[in-house]
Formats: C-alpha cells, structure tokens, sequence
C-alpha cells in the first residue's frame, strides 16, 4: 500500500486518528492581495490550463504559480518540492511520491521539515484525493516527530487547479474543511497556504 492507494475509508480504518469535518476550518485566515506577477502568470495560464485540461497543465499553469508565489512570501525561508518520494513508514503504507511538498527549511536538496502537503486531484475527483492527503500529512507529523522538528500542525490540499479543498491535521485530529475554494478566490487560497510558515514559526 501507498498513498495513492489510500481512500479517506482506509485511512479511517488504518491510521489512530480521528476525523471531523468542518464548514468554517478557515473562516478567520485573512485573505491575501495576489503580487502583480502571480495575477499576470495565471492571467495567461490559467485558462490555457482548463482547456488543455490534463493534470499536467493545471499543475504547471496554476498549482505551481500558486506555490511559488507562496514561497516569494516566505522571503525564499522555504522550500518546495514537485513529485518527490516520501516514504517514512512503508510496513503502515506511508509511502510514495507527492505531488507537492512544503518544507519549513530554506534546504532544497532533502525534505526537512514539511508542513504542507498538496495532491493533484486524479480525474478532477476532489473527494478521491482526500485519503492519499490524510495519509502524506500523517507522514509528515511522524517524520517531524522524528527528528524533533516544532511543527504542531500539517495542511494539506486536493486540488483540481480551479478547485482546492484544504485539511489539517492537528496531534491526532484531522480536519476537513467542508468548503471548496475556486481559482477566483485566490486571496482565500493564498491565506490558506501561508499558514504553513506563519503559524510554524515563519515569515
């Protein structure tokens, strides 16, 4: 087993933690003013991204826009990893490639400290992605417990491109936010995504 074979209903059943949605999870995260380079880059890509219409394209014409933006803010204090294997506990199925990771360390050769995790929805299917998220952040806390990094909390994101759905695991808890969050509301997905680094000690 692998990430990717993780539904939401094996996670639940495999892993000790406890599940509960929410309709308000980011309702207090201010929204934040997209730089005049992100809105010109998705100005021109995104909509090339939703015609092209692969999984390919809306990762390289809008998610990654998206994160580096994101590591712009951090004042390059982060790292970012694409399609980078992450296995830390392969006998519990904790393993695989990621197709996002955010690490609080400025190191770019090895993950040292993720916080956040973002998985390109298969088949634009949101609800599918959910478990194999559920299951990289699991990994993240127990790698972060490893090597006695401070991260309290791991987010997590399921993304189509035009649609993001977020998560967040906290000690045993992992919570989902029952809303989706669309391209046009890209302050709300900027605000989001920074809390990997601001509330871990960053920016």
């Amino acid at each position: 087993m692998a990430y990717s074979d993780l539904t939401l209903s094996k996670f639940k059943t495999s892993f000790d933690v406890y599940i509960e949605e929410d309709n308000n999870l980011f309702a207090d995260i201010k929204p934040l003013e997209a730089s005049e380079k992100l809105k010109s880059d998705l100005k021109e890509t995104a909509e090339l991204a939703l015609a092209i219409n692969t999984e390919k394209a809306r990762s390289e014409m809008i998610v990654l826009p998206i994160l580096l933006e994101i590591r712009r803010r951090s004042n390059y204090q982060i790292s970012l990893f694409s399609g980078t294997n992450f296995d830390v506990d392969i006998e519990k199925g904790l393993n695989g490639y990621c197709d996002f990771i955010i690490s609080r360390s400025k190191e770019q050769l090895l993950i040292n400290a993720p916080v956040t995790i973002i998985i390109e929805a298969k088949n634009e299917n949101i609800k599918n992605g959910l478990g194999q998220c559920a299951g990289a952040m699991l990994a993240a806390q127990i790698f972060n417990q490893r090597k006695n990094n401070d991260i309290s909390t791991i987010y997590g994101a399921v993304t189509t491109g035009d649609i993001w759905k977020f998560l967040k695991l906290e000690s045993s808890s992992l919570f989902i936010d029952l809303n989706n969050y669309y391209i046009k509301e890209l302050g709300e997905i900027l605000g989001i995504l920074s809390q990997s680094f601001t509330l871990n000690g960053e920016q």
